[in-house]
């Protein structure tokens, strides 16, 4: 673990002292825009087909929209990111979830020096959908349900570049009565709460022509109980464009939560070719 956050501290201080030394600014006014990714996948086999495997269909929605302001020394930055996907194998009646995400962030700031701004943030995560494990219910919209909210620093470059840092962040989990216990709340406890320190990195670059790739980290350390187990969320966004309506998308996601999976990251990766539509 103690590898593991040296080696993000060392990006982001590698990102910082790269980006102080350019001197892009911000214009005022609104700046806003997003994307529809729609992917397909599918495998299929006839009967002839000596090597095994099993035919299945699988599709994903991503919703990815900033809408962001400046107003001289003041900003207003928000994303929204919507995710869903499922899968069908051949012989199964129903589909089943892939994939599942809500989320939303939000952070204002006012001008101090620079680049840096003095900030609150305000970020809420949860599902579309039910999660099952082993033909057993584990989660549905809402259960689980994080919002997290502090003042702190905002280190703003560009829309595309900014760390947030907040030394006094509120997280609070809820849980509907079913998953009393879970996901980090004390047994037969449907919320819970901790105090602690945040910091929230997106990183937006283009590799080459027609692929960019989106980054977002979120760090969270609980002064309440166990600070040495910093909470980790990184998710990747890799869009390879084919042309103005295709393209290829590949998503990275690796969370680490003791509270919720003490034994390890957990680990999302989709990839697929489909439908890409760009609105503002």
């Amino acid at each position: 673990m103690k590898k593991i956050i040296t080696l993000v501290l060392v990006v982001l201080t590698s990102v910082f002292t790269f980006a102080q030394e350019a001197k892009d600014s911000i214009p005022d006014g609104w700046t806003k825009g997003g994307n529809v990714a729609l992917t397909f996948n599918q495998s299929a086999f006839n009967n002839e087909w000596t090597g095994g495997g099993i035919s299945n269909i699988a599709a994903n929605v991503l919703v990815n929209y900033d809408f962001n302001m400046i107003k001289g020394d003041y900003i207003w930055d928000n994303k929204i990111i919507a995710d869903y996907g499922a899968f069908k194998n051949k012989g199964q009646n129903n589909f089943t979830k892939s994939n599942d995400r809500i989320e939303f962030n939000s952070t204002v700031g006012k001008k101090a020096k620079g680049f840096w701004y003095y900030s609150a943030y305000f970020n809420f995560k949860t599902q579309f959908d039910t999660g099952y494990l082993d033909g057993f219910k584990i989660s549905h919209f809402f259960s689980p349900a994080y919002f997290q909210a502090g003042p702190g620093m905002l280190w703003k470059k560009s829309d595309n570049l900014h760390v947030n840092i907040s030394p006094a962040a509120a997280k609070m989990i809820f849980v509907h009565d079913e998953y009393a216990g879970s996901f980090g709340t004390d047994a037969g406890k449907t919320s819970a709460f901790e105090l602690g320190a945040a910091v929230r990195g997106y990183y937006k670059l283009n590799l080459m022509e027609n692929i960019s790739m989106e980054n977002l980290l979120g760090l969270y350390s609980n002064y309440l109980e166990d600070p040495q187990n910093v909470d980790i969320d990184y998710t990747m966004n890799l869009v390879m464009t084919i042309n103005k309506y295709l393209s290829t998308n590949l998503t990275f996601q690796a969370i680490y939560d003791d509270n919720t999976n003490p034994n390890g990251f957990q680990i999302r990766e989709t990839f697929g070719v489909g439908v890409n539509y760009t609105f503002k």
